[in-house]
């Protein structure tokens, strides 16, 4: 029988019956439409993260880290609990840690011959400090990051006022959006060109060191029952002058988040800070003023023969980018043959497509529930199609058809409602994920303030995979009942009534 010839006996046959056939139909189409609809969410959700890591900058650049002095002043001891005195606004975090732990000094010279490897644009090192800052009238500890001018940062690309500090020597900065703010800067241009100081308390000299150990050394004059008489001794020991460091205002960073995903904010692995002056000015000021526990970190190094007395600390990390993730890995496996540990979010990149798999297979099962149930309606269908027509299929067989072409009569029927149920149930999984995402943003993102966001993600592959799974389970299903009709025995199907 020509392929024609079967394909109309089908359609002719699903007419007759097309209460039936369209019920059968109906428990593909929610099959397939649970299914698209559950594993496209799955994969939007995947979709909008890496893409908000792909604008965020995140896939071209990587943390290396070098050995810090707190590390080199517990040499002996539980490193793990050295850390806890690193800079506590270092982006590390529990998941911003090397792939190994570094044996050299981040210092300048392995800075510049980082910057030689092939692959490298450039390496930006990470310096973070906080001090108090005074500016329009207002005074605040605040976090200070050093740059490097000229910048090739994405960070620093996008300015709601001004410019990039000039030059590495110019006693510039430029502070985010949020200090501007919060400083009492009515608009970010306002804060251009101000005054911001960095305050500290003055050192004292060698001869007033002296002076108060003298003063110390003194008997306290006589009292009344051993209290001191004299109540205007003041054990003040400064005249109230601070130290300040001046720089000028020249740029406004821009970090509000803009419509579209991962527009805004802050942007690469540099350590975030509310106040960017050059490198080399936030290395004279931490150098000039360390605090009390890097200080005793400094001095237990040197003791401990980790760092000599003319060594330089150097960084506890620097940011690298590559010209091309795929150089990544080389770039990578030279840092650690030169003694460096490193990390990146390609790192996590596995573990996510491992949870989003997880996720996906999931819902993909949820949905495949529902189609098999539909399989079961299929088998029904094609069974009480055999009992309706055992006299037809015994004519047929009567005059000459064979049992491979009555089993492909039912296996085209089968076919039909399933590649029927697949396409419909596709373009409805398309309506629903339409439906859900207007929905989302109108009841739920744009209340709060959110741009709208592609919950769902419909690759082509996905929905013509959904459409061949339906076609799939539709001619498994029509096993049984298609080798039923095709056993059936002409002369009694002939006597059937």
């Amino acid at each position: 029988m020509p392929f024609f010839d079967l394909l109309r006996l089908a359609f002719r046959n699903l007419r007759e019956a097309k209460l039936r056939a369209t019920l059968t139909s109906m428990g593909v189409i929610v099959g397939v439409a649970v299914i698209v609809t559950m594993v496209s969410f799955g994969l939007g959700l995947q979709r909008n993260m890496l893409s908000r890591f792909r604008a965020l900058d995140l896939f071209n650049e990587m943390r290396v880290f070098g050995k810090n002095v707190f590390a080199m002043a517990a040499a002996g001891g539980n490193q793990n609990s050295a850390r806890r005195g690193e800079n506590t606004n270092d982006r590390r975090g529990p998941s911003f840690k090397p792939d190994k732990e570094p044996t050299r000094i981040l210092d300048d010279a392995a800075i510049s011959e980082i910057s030689k490897i092939p692959g490298v644009a450039y390496i930006e090192p990470s310096l973070s400090i906080f001090t108090y800052v005074r500016v329009n009238g207002h005074s605040q500890i605040e976090s200070i990051g050093g740059a490097s001018v000229p910048n090739a940062s994405s960070r620093f690309k996008d300015f709601k006022a001004g410019h990039m500090i000039s030059s590495p020597d110019a006693d510039e900065a430029v502070v985010k959006d949020t200090f501007a703010r919060d400083f009492g800067f009515d608009k970010p241009e306002d804060a251009i060109g101000k005054t911001i100081e960095f305050l500290a308390a003055p050192k004292e000299t060698a001869a007033q060191q002296e002076t108060k150990k003298q003063k110390s050394a003194e008997e306290e004059p006589p009292g009344f029952f051993g209290l001191p008489m004299d109540q205007g001794s003041s054990t003040d020991n400064g005249n109230g002058e601070l130290v300040a460091k001046s720089f000028r205002i020249v740029g406004v960073v821009n970090t509000e988040i803009k419509e579209g995903t991962g527009q805004g904010g802050l942007r690469g692995l540099l350590p975030d800070a509310r106040i960017y002056v050059t490198l080399k000015a936030a290395r004279e000021w931490s150098n000039e003023h360390r605090g009390p526990m890097g200080m005793v970190a400094l001095a237990l190094a040197r003791q401990s023969g980790s760092m000599g007395q003319a060594d330089s600390e150097g960084y506890d990390s620097a940011v690298v980018r590559v010209t091309d993730p795929v150089v990544m890995t080389e770039v990578r496996r030279q840092l650690t043959e030169k003694g460096f540990g490193s990390f990146s979010i390609v790192d996590q990149l596995d573990q996510i497509r491992t949870v989003f798999l997880i996720i996906d297979s999931v819902l993909g099962l949820l949905g495949g529930i529902s189609l098999l149930v539909a399989s079961f309606g299929i088998a029904n269908t094609m069974i009480m199609s055999i009992l309706e027509r055992t006299r037809e299929i015994g004519i047929m067989k009567a005059i000459g058809a064979e049992d491979r072409e009555i089993k492909l009569i039912f296996f085209f029927e089968a076919a039909v409602i399933g590649l029927t149920g697949g396409v419909i149930g596709s373009l409805a999984a398309w309506g629903i994920d339409a439906v859900a995402n207007r929905m989302a943003y109108r009841f739920i993102l744009k209340p709060q303030g959110g741009s709208f966001v592609d919950f769902f993600f419909l690759p082509p592959y996905l929905w013509l995979g959904a459409i061949a799974f339906a076609l799939s389970v539709s001619i498994l299903a029509a096993l049984y009942p298609a080798a039923r009709a095709a056993r059936i025995d002409p002369v009694r199907a002939l006597r059937h009534d």
